[in-house]
């Protein structure tokens, strides 16, 4: 029975998260009309661009996917990293060491068939972003250290360092931009449509999604990962190694943001360049909220603000409509997802108006 009120609980927790997020998302596109309305602009002219590219055309659907790739990485790393009650805050940062890593492994190795070359090369940037975020791991259980500080402080420290080596030592001769040297050929990830950005990668990140989840659902790791989240005086009680899974599971979480830097130096950039992300590691806090930091849940998660990126392309191609309206679009997400309590408020208004209607409505009836 206490099995039956534990399983009862979850599913609505669950069920509770997807209405929240889905109504954060409702409630976002609505005031951003009304934001986009007031400024004088055409929400409706607005929307159509931003939408209407991801379900064109091939190649805009292609771009949406190409554009979420990445997300899905870092949305991933910060979900799994909440799980152990951990803010994964540098997935910015392990973003730049796996794509560093990548590039170094695709450009210096070689006479590699693809079979070995690509994995080899995922394999290092998901080894460059654990380390890291071990690391930090080791510095948060056994020192006290806040992670956040750690892994915001350490984004700008790989980065810069990551910089330093684009623009030094590994910068191609007569390259006016730095960057490393270009991949080779065997390190390339295939892509899925021609003359486009989209390639396995999406497949790739699904199926980390896919393991993770099932890591976490079907496994005694996944059961001491969420015992520990939820209660770690508990989790030590029942003889559970808390540190220990606090640092795999922090691991795990900055080696996969790793492999999303990886992503792009294989797929898209073919070599690591200077300042390539445009806030993908920071852009997957929000999509895993939004995903009620639920692995699987962060791929439609990060499909949606796919959506919105690859619309400020349409917006400054074909329009006069400031692109900042998906920034705001994407912030009010945020504040959305941030505040249950605030949805749940809006969502009681809306029943009682309904309800009071209701109730007149059967009134008028009954009077006549």
């Amino acid at each position: 029975m206490r099995l039956d009120n534990l399983k009862s609980s979850k599913y609505s927790n669950m069920r509770n998260s997807i209405v929240n997020s889905f109504f954060a998302l409702v409630f976002s596109l609505i005031l951003g009309a009304v934001f986009i309305w007031v400024t004088g602009y055409s929400p409706f002219e607005t929307y159509k661009a931003i939408f209407g590219l991801s379900f064109s055309t091939i190649k805009g659907f292609a771009l949406t996917l190409s554009q979420a790739t990445p997300l899905m990485f870092t949305g991933i790393a910060f979900a799994l990293a909440y799980k152990v009650k951990m803010i994964n805050t540098g997935a910015e940062g392990q973003l730049y060491a796996g794509a560093m890593a990548a590039a170094l492994v695709g450009a210096y190795v070689t006479n590699l068939p693809g079979v070995v070359h690509i994995p080899l090369a995922l394999l290092m940037a998901f080894v460059a972003g654990g380390i890291i975020a071990g690391l930090v791991a080791i510095a948060k259980i056994y020192t006290g250290a806040s992670e956040i500080i750690l892994t915001l402080m350490l984004n700008n420290v790989i980065i810069l360092f990551t910089s330093y080596l684009a623009n030094g030592p590994l910068k191609p001769e007569g390259s006016g931009v730095g960057q490393t040297e270009r991949i080779a050929d065997s390190a390339k990830l295939m892509r899925l449509v021609p003359q486009t950005q989209l390639t396995i990668a999406i497949l790739i990140v699904i199926v980390v999604a896919i393991v993770i989840q099932y890591l976490l659902d079907r496994t005694v790791f996944g059961y001491e990962v969420k015992v520990t989240g939820n209660n770690r005086r508990a989790a030590e009680v029942a003889g559970i190694n808390v540190s220990k899974i606090s640092i795999l599971t922090f691991a795990l979480s900055g080696a996969i943001a790793g492999m999303g830097g990886a992503a792009m130096v294989l797929g898209v950039n073919y070599r690591f360049i200077e300042g390539f992300s445009s806030g993908y590691g920071f852009a997957g806090i929000s999509i895993a909220a939004l995903a009620a930091y639920s692995p699987f849940g962060v791929i439609p998660a990060a499909f949606l603000i796919g959506i919105l990126r690859a619309g400020t392309i349409t917006l400054s191609r074909t329009t006069a409509i400031p692109i900042e309206f998906v920034d705001v679009i994407q912030v009010l997400v945020i504040i959305f997802v941030a505040a249950p309590t605030m949805i749940r408020q809006i969502l009681n208004i809306f029943k009682k108006i309904t309800g009071k209607k209701n109730k007149n409505e059967v009134a008028g009836g009954e009077v006549q």
